[in-house]
């Protein structure tokens, strides 16, 4: 009589463990999948290694400041924000695979980061294909917002570079041998050739317009022209590496001009750290800096630079800003769908960015009919006892130009 209760225990509870076992199962598999339906998937495509790698994860931490912040204050209609990044290696054919897979298999809502448009222009076309939205966090060139798009934006534009240069060079330099020196890429060839036709339209002679390679090893021959030609004025669209060498070498050979101005590479920290006291009193431009922000928003401005130290243990910069102001556009049309009842579908976050009006600390954002910024705009700024100082325009001036520059005979 006693051994059928263990009999029946014997048989009982091994299944009932069992069962309990494919319970949790199934109930784990069900939150997940809930957790994931509650979630808000934003696609992210960046150059994190190869030749573009540094300024790919500069992007990306701004674009991760903006994720955090917004779900730190509860995401989106109550759902928090899931970003997926992928890295497109800083070439094209990965940038397509990576944006084919978020857009078609992981079927997120939409997409930001990218930096230079031979990445951004690859990217831009599959989110098209997919009715997804794309918001761009670095792109220039006007070929990407001439073919239509309609779910293409983007937070930058060449515009806003050649308007403060040619503005400073009317106003302020008057320049009688000026120099415009540009690297032999789209986006540089394409700022020369708009700057040379806003100084004509302004009577401003241009002397001599030459192109170099990127990376190129040796300016001593451009630099013997640039001498014999007794230039005053020299505008150089090379990156950093070119501004390293070739100003390293007109101190080498002795040639002082006014003013050397560089609206790429040359205002951020690194830069400036390996220059030393030779960065001093050349010019470039800047959308943002820790000290250079939109009027009245010092203090978003003054949040970000502290969530992105908290996050990342260094300084932001004007890159980094570009992410976290694409990713900021996204996150505001998205809440906007959502307060107005609708579903955040593709059509419906594109149509909520048409009509987005942002005020960030890089810009006042609103976009154009082809997806452009209407307000961005850069500053011009000169390094000045190691410090980037803002010359021009007038209205949001913290310093005067020293100009002309001291030769390099004065200063030493």
């Amino acid at each position: 009589m006693k051994s059928k209760p263990k009999t029946h225990q014997k048989f009982w509870f091994p299944l009932l463990k069992r069962l309990s076992i494919i319970f949790y199962f199934l109930s784990s598999l069900f939150l997940s999948n809930l957790s994931i339906a509650e979630t808000i998937k934003i696609g992210e495509i960046n150059p994190l290694s190869g030749k573009l790698a540094k300024q790919g994860i500069e992007i990306h931490q701004g674009v991760e400041v903006a994720i955090a912040e917004a779900n730190e204050a509860g995401g989106v209609g109550g759902k928090q924000l899931k970003l997926i990044s992928r890295d497109d290696q800083s070439r094209p054919d990965v940038a397509i695979s990576r944006a084919e897979e978020l857009c078609g298999w992981k079927k997120v809502q939409a997409l930001t980061g990218g930096y230079v448009d031979s990445l951004v222009g690859p990217i831009a076309a599959v989110a098209k294909k997919y009715r997804i939205p794309y918001v761009a966090s670095a792109s220039l060139q006007k070929e990407l917002v001439e073919h239509e798009n309609p779910y293409f934006f983007r937070v930058s534009r060449l515009q806003g570079f050649t308007e403060p240069l040619c503005g400073i060079l009317i106003e302020r330099f008057k320049p009688q041998r000026l120099a415009i020196l540009h690297s032999a890429t789209p986006g540089s060839t394409e700022l020369a050739r708009d700057l040379e036709n806003c100084l004509k339209t302004h009577g401003i002679k241009i002397r001599l317009i030459e192109k170099f390679r990127p990376g190129t090893p040796d300016f001593t021959p451009l630099i013997g022209k640039l001498a014999g030609m007794k230039i005053d004025v020299i505008v150089s669209g090379g990156f950093s590496p070119d501004h390293i060498l070739l100003v390293r070498q007109l101190k080498e050979n002795r040639v002082s001009p006014k003013a050397y101005i560089g609206p790429f590479g040359i205002a951020y920290e690194n830069f400036m750290r390996t220059m030393g006291e030779d960065a001093n009193y050349l010019y470039s431009t800047c959308a943002w800096n820790p000290g250079i922000t939109e009027p009245g928003t010092e203090a978003t401005s003054r949040y970000f630079v502290k969530k992105f130290r908290q996050m990342f243990k260094r300084e932001p910069n004007t890159t980094s800003m570009h992410g976290y102001t694409s990713a900021k556009a996204l996150i505001a049309a998205m809440q906007a769908v959502v307060s107005d009842g609708q579903a955040l579908t593709g059509d419906n976050i594109r149509l909520a960015l048409t009509r987005l009006d942002l005020t960030m600390p890089m810009e006042h954002l609103v976009f154009d009919q082809n997806g452009d910024p209407l307000h961005y705009r850069h500053v011009v700024v000169q390094i000045q006892k190691g410090k980037l100082v803002v010359v021009y325009p007038p209205d949001r001036a913290s310093g005067q130009p020293v100009f002309p520059t001291p030769s390099w005979e004065q200063r030493n």
